[in-house]
């Protein structure tokens, strides 16, 4: 295969670009907050493209927001020069369903309600293999992830333990696919989905008093800090050890949260995902290439997120503060 090059990205980028108009901005989610009215929230979503939703239920926004994903995907994935680009943003949807299909196996529940569409493969696809037991027609990181997670549970384990199986096999898999993709850009966006992923398990390991053994088995590899700096002594000053990266607010954040009982993770956590948007929102500066997709990737993601969060919240009955709280920073 000859090597993709940024050139090759020019027709897509324009297009992406165009598509970026009818991105939920700040503004928009803004109105939705504010609407006088559910039906007046939900239309702000046609003028961004999205189906109609007759009835705001938890039902109907599933729905919707699982036809966006397949529609985005299914656009995408044709029209980029190397479809590993947009499968890497799948994969977390593969490896939710291997969770819920695992633990459901366990113990005997059916994990339908479960799963979601949006991944590499259909969400019956892989219910289909798991039950035949039989997987393949997936990629090896996946199928051997899978086995080794079921053989976890069934050998009486903590299922928590067959979640790090796979959210481990999860971000190699990611990894290794920025790699072969060639990107650096999007190679540092999975470097920082690790970073950001390990300070959340040094914070909440912390707060649970969990010793180094512990965090040990639960930090991924391939961050830009490395993992055994959280474990060492330099770990206990969470601040100073993020400092110098897009990480340092939240981990200040993260380091005034430790001892248990020290308060709520809301900001903590919208400090790491603000900082992950961040960094994808470097790509609106450059005007083609590989990264135009991947923030454009990135910013559906986080939409389908804040629409979830909005929508959830009016019908929850959560004042607009509450709401906008929860709300992370904006692509555009």
């Amino acid at each position: 295969m000859s090597k993709i090059r940024d050139t090759d990205y020019l027709t897509i980028s324009a297009r992406v670009r165009a598509m970026e108009n009818r991105l939920v901005t700040r503004e928009r989610m803004e109105r939705m907050v504010e609407a006088r009215s559910d039906d007046e929230a939900v239309k702000v979503l046609t003028e961004c493209g999205y189906e109609e939703l007759p009835a705001l239920t938890n039902r109907g926004l599933d729905e919707l927001l699982s036809a966006a994903r397949a529609a985005l995907y299914r656009e995408l994935g044709g029209a980029v020069p190397d479809k590993r680009l947009v499968e890497l943003f799948q994969m977390k949807y593969d490896y939710h369903n291997a969770k819920a299909l695992v633990k459901g196996a366990a113990v005997g529940a059916d994990a339908d309600r479960l799963l979601m569409e949006g991944g590499r493969w259909s969400a019956a696809q892989v219910k289909e293999a798991f039950q035949r037991d039989s997987l393949r027609e997936f990629t090896g990181p996946f199928r051997r992830a899978v086995v080794q997670a079921r053989e976890t549970l069934n050998g009486g384990n903590d299922p928590q333990l067959a979640d790090f199986v796979l959210d481990r096999a999860y971000f190699a898999e990611m990894a290794e696919t920025a790699r072969a993709v060639g990107s650096p850009f999007l190679e540092g966006y999975v470097r920082l989905l690790i970073d950001a992923a390990n300070l959340r398990s040094a914070v909440r390991c912390a707060r649970m008093g969990k010793g180094s053994d512990f965090l040990s088995q639960v930090l991924l590899p391939g961050g830009n800090v490395e993992a055994h700096v959280l474990t060492s002594g330099k770990g206990n000053d969470l601040a100073a050890v993020f400092r110098a990266g897009p990480l340092s607010d939240a981990a200040a954040a993260g380091a005034a949260l430790t001892a248990p009982g020290s308060g709520e993770l809301t900001a903590f956590e919208r400090l790491c995902d603000d900082a992950v948007m961040g960094y994808l929102a470097q790509a609106r500066r450059i005007p083609f290439g590989e990264q135009a997709v991947v923030g454009y990737l990135y910013a559906r993601e986080a939409e389908f997120t804040a629409i979830r969060t909005i929508l959830s919240g009016r019908m929850a009955g959560l004042d607009a503060d509450t709401i906008r709280e929860r709300l992370r920073e904006a692509y555009v």
